[in-house]
């Protein structure tokens, strides 16, 4: 089984964000030490506690720092651009790192109403024409455009030798057929929904025989008491986020435990914690064995957020000397 890596490059512990993005590039050198097979930057815009808007920028540099490890989007979120910009920057990536780009692409706006209007304009148009954009950029990345068409003598510049692989990411069996038709690989986000993921990807492998990811949402401490306590923060921050609260910050430790919960936010965190992966290195073995199993894929992708830099490392180091 390969392990791979998400990272949301998120404000740890009052963190700023300069700071934040060097953790990223320290995580990036670690996981390629460690083993991970890959490393994904997502992105967002305007959005308390993330601190990317534009991956390929941060590519550039752990590419840079890193040797073996595949590095991409995950994703860059097409809806707010023009296919051939984004393809001159992958070309440019995939030129500077041979066989090691992946250009994972999605459709959700990853920002607030008013950041995706300052972003792209109509949001909304430019999702439902997302499929044409996928076709213009599948055609400039394969340099496949008709004859007669208008961009047929248009070349992203740099072109290499070897072009960066195309996923598709996603949350719902729409998503999962798009990537059958357009002949993409699909990585599903376990972590972003209450779906029937299997049912999901089983559909999807009905239609197509490219490979699959699923991402996943892992907290591993040397304890499972320990693993809880460290997720008790990260819960708390996406539930703030999620109630549209302007928490910037994973909340530390104390303020987690400090937090005079409800019952409702009680049964919110439970519910949860069912989709993560919370445990100690032999429980978190055992469960990443099983949801791969579920999922029927060989590659899980592992997003970690703890309320401190160090337990975020820690917990990938765990992981990988129990599965890698």
């Amino acid at each position: 089984m390969k392990l791979s890596i998400l990272d949301q490059v998120p404000l740890l512990n009052h963190s700023s964000s300069k700071q934040a993005i060097q953790e990223t590039l320290e995580l990036a050198e670690l996981a390629d030490r460690l083993g991970y097979y890959r490393y994904w930057v997502a992105e967002h815009h305007d959005m308390p506690g993330l601190a990317c808007p534009a991956p390929d920028m941060i590519l550039s540099i752990i590419g840079s720092k890193t040797e073996k490890i595949r590095i991409g989007s995950g994703a860059v979120l097409l809806p707010h651009y023009r296919a051939f910009p984004v393809a001159e920057r992958y070309n440019l990536l995939a030129t500077m790192y041979p066989n090691r780009i992946d250009l994972g692409i999605g459709r959700a706006p990853g920002a607030s109403a008013e950041a995706a209007i300052a972003l792209s304009g109509n949001f909304l148009e430019n999702v439902r024409d997302m499929p044409n954009l996928l076709d213009e950029l599948l055609a400039f990345l394969n340099q496949s455009f008709l004859n007669n068409h208008m961009y047929s003598k248009v070349a992203p510049t740099p072109v290499p030798t070897t072009p960066s692989i195309p996923w598709l990411l996603g949350t719902s069996e729409k998503s999962a057929k798009l990537a059958a038709e357009k002949g993409m690989a699909y990585a599903f986000g376990h972590f972003m929904t209450d779906k029937d993921g299997p049912a999901i990807l089983q559909s999807f492998k009905q239609q197509s025989s490219a490979d699959t990811i699923v991402a996943v949402s892992v907290i591993c401490a040397e304890t499972n008491e320990r693993a809880q306590e460290l997720a008790q923060a990260a819960l708390l921050w996406k539930m703030q986020q999620n109630n549209g609260e302007e928490n910037a910050f994973v909340p530390t430790e104390n303020e987690a435990k400090s937090h005079n919960y409800t019952n409702n936010q009680l049964d919110w965190i439970r519910k949860q914690k069912q989709k993560m992966i919370i445990g100690d290195p032999c429980d978190v073995r055992v469960e990443l064995h099983n949801l791969a199993v579920t999922y029927q894929t060989n590659e899980l992708m592992i997003i970690t957020i703890t309320p401190d830099y160090q337990s975020r490392k820690a917990s990938y180091e765990l992981i990988a000397e129990a599965v890698l």
